[in-house]
């Protein structure tokens, strides 16, 4: 597949551009609002949180895209808009409306979406006063505005971009996401936002979009919670000018393994940035009888709080992992197991066959001193193989969630 991994994000794509300002839902002057708009109407799409409690964009949301359509996404920082009752329906279709107005489009064809605060009622003033400037502000170059505005407690942008050929013309995919905390498999407390000059059939895109975030959001944890306003929406407008996708052909093959990239690599980046993580885990699964007894076993020791706070103390104490596959309820062969730990600086094998393997401290100290470290068990019993990440759990975690209010 001739795929590459280019500097860029949701404006990489042909028709797109994007804004993001501050209109004073957070204090001092932080950018807190974002516009993602195509220059055409798109094939759309949209994944959501499986939590019961769902924030009301969401809900907007989801009704605007039965008809698989959308053309501009508004999204705010600082507020959830969630259990907000009536009140909080009302004010996400206000911004749609809003949002359409000033662009000149459909309502319907907005999509919304808000993070922050839950339980507190939206500005909603405020917002459709900054709209016409945020409009605006809509460019080329609007992406980074964008990406900065609809973070809360990250502490970097994550954005990234990746270019494909199909039927000899170039396709490209952008993206920005965000998430630090309230992470978990089934979706994290992330947004992700998903742009593509790509010409298919929105049936496709849907199907495309669903199996990508199962090998991608769906295998990280930061700290076992499931988010309210978790989604992932992906535009599709097709200026590329590719022979459409109609049908699972190699074209469409090679579009999925694209977005399983794309969105498994920004996945990656929201774990790496768990709320005062210092590394990044990613447990490698191998050998297992079936993809869903794979990513059990992986999801099992990536949430695991001992797993997690030894990594952080960088303490190569095996037993844990071996007591967290030990609960997944997945059945396996101890005596099949090897458990191996890794960084760019080594690796060490720790237990095999049923029985502890004598290694050097000193060694797994400085192993896992690195800020990407890798687990992995090999059950030698099957051909499927599955990752999953995660982070350490420190105590600037506490220090920050003990005075976030949610």
């Amino acid at each position: 597949m001739n795929l590459e991994i280019i500097e860029g994000g949701i404006t990489s794509p042909k028709g797109f551009t994007a804004s993001g300002i501050s209109c004073g839902l957070k204090k001092n002057n932080l950018q807190d609002l974002a516009l993602v708009m195509s220059t055409k109407l798109c094939n759309s799409a949209g994944v959501y949180t499986k939590n019961i409690v769902k924030g009301a964009p969401l809900l907007v949301t989801k009704g605007h895209l039965e008809n698989k359509k959308a053309q501009a996404i508004i999204i705010n920082s600082g507020n959830a808009n969630t259990c907000t009752g009536e009140d909080g329906i009302n004010h996400a279709k206000e911004m749609c409306k809003y949002t359409g107005e000033e662009l000149q489009i459909e309502e319907d064809n907005v999509l919304v979406a808000s993070t922050g605060i839950i339980g507190v009622k939206l500005n909603i003033g405020i917002i459709k006063e900054a709209i016409p400037r945020l409009a605006k502000k809509l460019n080329k170059n609007g992406g980074k505005d964008a990406a900065r505005a609809i973070l809360t407690t990250d502490t970097f942008k994550k954005t990234l971009a990746v270019t494909l050929e199909l039927g000899g013309k170039t396709v490209v995919i952008g993206a920005m996401a965000k998430g630090s905390g309230m992470i978990h498999p089934n979706m994290a407390t992330m947004l992700s936002f998903i742009t593509t000059d790509v010409n298919i059939d929105a049936s496709l895109l849907d199907k495309a979009l669903k199996e990508s975030v199962k090998v991608s959001y769906n295998r990280i944890s930061v700290d076992g919670d499931t988010s309210t306003n978790d989604m992932v929406l992906v535009m599709a407008n097709g200026l590329a000018e590719n022979p459409i996708i109609d049908e699972e052909n190699e074209d469409y093959n090679t579009f999925l393994e694209a977005l399983k990239k794309l969105n498994i690599e920004l996945a990656k980046m929201i774990a790496k940035d768990g709320e005062g993580a210092t590394k990044l885990i990613e447990c490698t699964v191998m050998n297992v009888s079936g993809e869903k007894e794979g990513e059990i076993l992986g999801k099992s020791v990536i949430c695991s709080s001992l797993v997690k706070t030894a990594l952080f103390g960088r303490n190569a104490n095996w037993g844990r992992i071996l007591d967290a596959i030990g609960y997944s309820g997945v059945d396996f062969d101890i005596n099949k197991l090897e458990v191996s730990m890794e960084s760019s600086k080594g690796s060490i094998l720790v237990f095999k066959n049923g029985n502890p393997v004598d290694f050097s401290i000193e060694k797994s100290v400085d192993i896992l001193s690195e800020n990407t470290v890798g687990i992995v068990l090999n059950f030698n019993s099957g051909n499927y193989s599955v990752c999953c990440w995660g982070c350490d759990l420190t105590y600037d975690y506490v220090k920050i969630n003990g005075s976030y209010m949610s």
